[in-house]
C-alpha cells in the first residue's frame, strides 16, 4: 500500500558518474553496487565514489540505494558489519540485501530492502519481509497486476516493481544453472549468464526437435505500457533494472520513464519523490538503446514469443524487409531512415544472427563495406546502433533545476532578502547598504530581476520574482550579484542540512516464517541466517546449493514454460504424440531435463550432465 503518496523513478548506477547522469534525467533514487558482495560484482564501487554520488543526489531529494545483495559466507559476515556501517557513515539512504544474516549483525539504524533475490512472490512472504523491518520490498518480475494488487491491500511495507530492462529467465534467487555448470553462483554476483546459450531441444529418444536456438534467452522486459495499473496497483518505486549499462543507456530509459510517469501522475494523487524540474534537449526512445525485443511478461497475461530465440544480443529496432541483394549494395524497405555508419543486423539463410555495418546510404540502397554472404531476402532488418541518436546522447541532454521563488523588502538600513525552494526550504538575509533612489525606476526593476534570475551554476531556477519596497532603488549590478550567490548558497547548505534519510532502529524479530522447513533454495549460507530463521521457527533448513552441490535437485525454477512458449502446452491443445518425454536442453557438454508441473504451469530444470 502506498501510504505516502510519492512515486520513485529507480534508475541504475554502475558507477557514481553514471548514477549522476541518472538523477541529471529524472531519477527519483538510484541503486549502485557496493565495494563487495553486490549482486552484480562486476560493478562494485569505493565508499568514495558512493558518497560523491550521495553528496550529489542529496541535492535534488534523490536517494542512493546501494544493492549488497549477496548470499554471504562465515568469513565475510565481519567485513560486510564494518562495510554497512561505512555505507551510512556515508549517508547511504538504504541498503538492497539478500542475506537474511545480516539482520543479525550489529546495524546502525540504516533502511533495508528486500532484494527481488528474496523469491518475493507471495503475499506471505512479503508480510514476513515487512514484520521484519523491511521499508521496501522488490517484487518478483514475474507477478501480475491482480497479484501485485493483492499484496499492496493486505500489506503496508513500500513494493519496488521492475519496469525495465532484462529478465531473468528463473525466479530470481532460484537459479543455480550457473553454479552448477560454470562453479559461478548467480546468488554470490558472478552468474555466467547460462541462458543466455543456445540449445538443442530434444526428447527423449533422442529426436532433434529444435536446433541451436536462445530457447531460454527471454526477452527484455518492458512495463511501459502499464504505468497507471501499477499505481493503481500499490507501486511506489518503479525500477529500471541494468547496472551494467552504459551513460548512453541509462540516460534514454530513464529519460524516457521520467516522461511517462509524470503523464502518469499528472491525472494521480501522487506526485514523484524527489525535486527538480527537468527539461530534456533530446527525444527518448527504448528502441536506440539494447534490447533483445521487448515484452510485459506476465504482468497482464501469459503468452507465447517470451524469448528472442534467434540471439541473446542487442536487436534494436525493426526498419524495414530486405528486398534485393547484389554484389556491393542491398535495398531495404524504409531505408531512409538509415544513416551512413548504422549497425544493422538480420537472420542469414542459415538462420544465424548477423550484423554489419551500413558504409553509406543512398535512397534505398544501402552500401555496407562488405555484402555479408548468404543473405536472404524478405528477412527484417533491424539497426542496432543508429549513429545520429548516439552522437546526440553524448552531448549535453538534460537539465534538473529546483524552482525557487525570491522576494526583495525594505528594512530601515537596508534590505531583507528571501528565498523559498519548492521543497519549502526558506532562508532570509539581512543586508545593509546605503538605499539610493533610482534615476531610472524600470531599468532598475529589471536590473533587479536579471541579476536574480541568473541562477545557470546553480542547481536553482528563478520561479517567481518579487521587489516589495516602498521605493524603487538602485543598486549596482556587482552588489545584487555578491547578494544573488550568497542567498542560493545558504540555500543549497540548507537543503543538505534539512535532508533526511529514513532511519531505522534494528532489533530482534520472532514472528514465524511462512514454512517450517526450508530447502537448498532457501540460499542459508551462514551460521547468522541459520540463526535468523531458527527464531523464526524454521525447525529444518539445508545449507545453500552453493554449499553441497545438491543432486537431483532443480537448478532453474521457472514461470516460463518452453512448451508453452513453442505452442505445444497440452492445456492449449492435443498432447503431442510424436514427442516422448521428459525433453532435454543440450549445449556443448551439458545436458538439462526440463520437467513440467502443469498444474500450477511452471517449469523445473536439472542437470542430468553425464
Amino acid at each position: 500500500m502506498n501510504l505516502t503518496g510519492k512515486i520513485e523513478l529507480l534508475a541504475p548506477a554502475k558507477n557514481a558518474d553514471i548514477g549522476i547522469i541518472a538523477i541529471n534525467h529524472g531519477a527519483d533514487a538510484v541503486y549502485i553496487g557496493a565495494p563487495q558482495f553486490s549482486a552484480r560484482a562486476a560493478a562494485g564501487n569505493s565508499i568514495e565514489d558512493i558518497a560523491r554520488l550521495v553528496t550529489y543526489a542529496h541535492r535534488y531529494y534523490t536517494r542512493v540505494y546501494v544493492a549488497l545483495n549477496t548470499i554471504l559466507t562465515e568469513t565475510e559476515l565481519t567485513e560486510t558489519e564494518k562495510l554497512i556501517v561505512q555505507l551510512y557513515e556515508a549517508g547511504v539512504d538504504a541498503l538492497i540485501i539478500q542475506d537474511m544474516g545480516i539482520l543479525e549483525l550489529n546495524l546502525p539504524p540504516i533502511s533495508l530492502h528486500a532484494s527481488t533475490q528474496c523469491d518475493n512472490r507471495t503475499l506471505e512472504k512479503v508480510l514476513f519481509l515487512e514484520k521484519c523491518g523491511f521499508d521496501q520490498v522488490v517484487l518478483a518480475r514475474e507477478l501480475s497486476l491482480q497479484q501485485i494488487k493483492t499484496i499492496s491491500e493486505n500489506t503496508h511495507v513500500a513494493l519496488e516493481c521492475f519496469i525495465h530492462g532484462a529478465l531473468c529467465v528463473s525466479y530470481s534467487g532460484q537459479c543455480y544453472a550457473s553454479e552448477a555448470l560454470k562453479g559461478r553462483s548467480a546468488n554470490r554476483g558472478v552468474c555466467a549468464q547460462i541462458c543466455r546459450l543456445p540449445f538443442d531441444l530434444q526428447d527423449a529418444d533422442g529426436q532433434l526437435l529444435i536446433e541451436r536456438k536462445h530457447l531460454l534467452s527471454l526477452k527484455d522486459f518492458d512495463a511501459s505500457a502499464h504505468l497507471q495499473a501499477l499505481v493503481n496497483a500499490g507501486v511506489s518505486s518503479f525500477k529500471i533494472e541494468g547496472r551494467l549499462k552504459d551513460a548512453d543507456y541509462v540516460k534514454n530509459i530513464t529519460a524516457f520513464y521520467r516522461q511517462q510517469l509524470d503523464a502518469v501522475l499528472e491525472k494521480s494523487p501522487y506526485s514523484k519523490s524527489s525535486s527538480g524540474n527537468l527539461r530534456f534537449f533530446f527525444e527518448p526512445n527504448p528502441q536506440k538503446t539494447f534490447n533483445r525485443g521487448t515484452d510485459d511478461y506476465f504482468l497482464t497475461k501469459r503468452k507465447q514469443n517470451l524469448v528472442s530465440m534467434d540471439t541473446p544480443k542487442s536487436i534494436g529496432e525493426p526498419i524495414g524487409k530486405l528486398k534485393a541483394v547484389t554484389s556491393n549494395y542491398l535495398i531495404i524497405e524504409n531505408a531512409e531512415k538509415l544513416h551512413n555508419g548504422d549497425g544493422l543486423c538480420c537472420l542469414d539463410k542459415t538462420g544465424e544472427w548477423i550484423g554489419f555495418r551500413s558504409n553509406r546510404v543512398e535512397n534505398s540502397k544501402i552500401f555496407p563495406l562488405r555484402v555479408p554472404p548468404l543473405l536472404a531476402t524478405d528477412v527484417m532488418i533491424y539497426r542496432n546502433f543508429d549513429t545520429e541518436f548516439c552522437s546526440l546522447v553524448t552531448r549535453t541532454t538534460s537539465e534538473r533545476k529546483i524552482r525557487i521563488s525570491i522576494a526583495i523588502h525594505d528594512t530601515a538600513n537596508g534590505f531583507s532578502l528571501c528565498a523559498t525552494d519548492e521543497d519549502g526550504n526558506n532562508v532570509q538575509k539581512e543586508v545593509i547598504c546605503e538605499k539610493v533612489a533610482a534615476n531610472n525606476i524600470e531599468k532598475a526593476i529589471e536590473t533587479f530581476r536579471s541579476q536574480f534570475s541568473k541562477l545557470g551554476n546553480t542547481i536553482f531556477e528563478l520561479s517567481d520574482f518579487q521587489l516589495e519596497t516602498d521605493k524603487i532603488w538602485f543598486v549596482p549590478v556587482s552588489q545584487i550579484a555578491e547578494w544573488r550567490r550568497d542567498l542560493t548558497a545558504t540555500l543549497e547548505n540548507m537543503r543538505q542540512n534539512n535532508y533526511s534519510s529514513p532511519k531505522r532502529e534494528w532489533q530482534p524479530t520472532y514472528h514465524p516464517f511462512p514454512e517450517k522447513k526450508i530447502a537448498y533454495n532457501g540460499n542459508i549460507f551462514n551460521c547468522k541466517a541459520q540463526q535468523f530463521y531458527r527464531q523464526h521457527g524454521v525447525e529444518s533448513m539445508d545449507p545453500a546449493f552453493e554449499t553441497t552441490h545438491q543432486k537431483d535437485v532443480p537448478i532453474m525454477h521457472t514461470k516460463y514454460c518452453v512448451k508453452y512458449n513453442l505452442g505445444w502446452c497440452p492445456k492449449q491443445q492435443e498432447p503431442l504424440t510424436n514427442i516422448k518425454e521428459p525433453l532435454f536442453l543440450v549445449t556443448g557438454t551439458h545436458k538439462l531435463r526440463l520437467h513440467f508441473d502443469c498444474k500450477h504451469c511452471e517449469m523445473f530444470v536439472f542437470n542430468v550432465t553425464e
